[in-house]
């Protein structure tokens, strides 16, 4: 098994609420850990992005607070701005091919939304994802976390929920 990687999926100012603040400083302290880091920003491209077109959301634009990290990331690490879900795309496999990496350890905000949508995306590429499930929290609540949880576990696999 290769160096796995850490990927810290949108700990950003705007999702950080009484419902994922906990694990802010459990995922800094998790960040050191790691030679290999990856830390996403979601930034809502404004008018065109289906946020707005089809949900009316129009938080997270750039320039606002709300993109800043809520975690302080080394130099090392490699800061991936989103404008969707994901950040699994082309580039970001590219990159793990070259480091060798074939596990993605994943923490982060919100685990029912992009946590997930990473995880899935990593699998189907055939990169091991493992979800460390006590530095993942859901802004919509713990309930939102839970069921992404046991939904993971049907997508990914129960092994790759620590």
């Amino acid at each position: 098994m290769s160096n796995p990687a850490l990927l810290v999926v949108d700990v950003q100012n705007g999702f950080v609420n009484d419902d994922t603040k906990h694990i802010v400083p459990d995922v800094q302290d998790l960040i050191g850990q790691y030679d290999n880091l990856y830390a996403t920003r979601f930034i809502n491209a404004g008018e065109e992005s289906p946020y707005v077109r089809f949900m009316g959301w129009t938080r997270f634009l750039p320039g606002s607070d709300d993109i800043q990290l809520a975690v302080k990331v080394p130099e090392n690490c490699v800061v991936i701005d989103k404008y969707v879900y994901t950040c699994v795309d082309e580039s970001f496999l590219r990159s793990l091919k070259e480091r060798g990496i074939d596990e993605v350890h994943i923490c982060g905000i919100d685990t029912d939304i992009c946590v997930t949508k990473c995880a899935v995306d990593l699998f189907e590429h055939g990169i091991r994802p493992v979800v460390l499930s006590r530095y993942c929290a859901s802004h919509g609540g713990q309930e939102l976390h839970d069921a992404a949880l046991k939904i993971l576990k049907r997508y990914i696999g129960k092994d790759q929920i620590k």
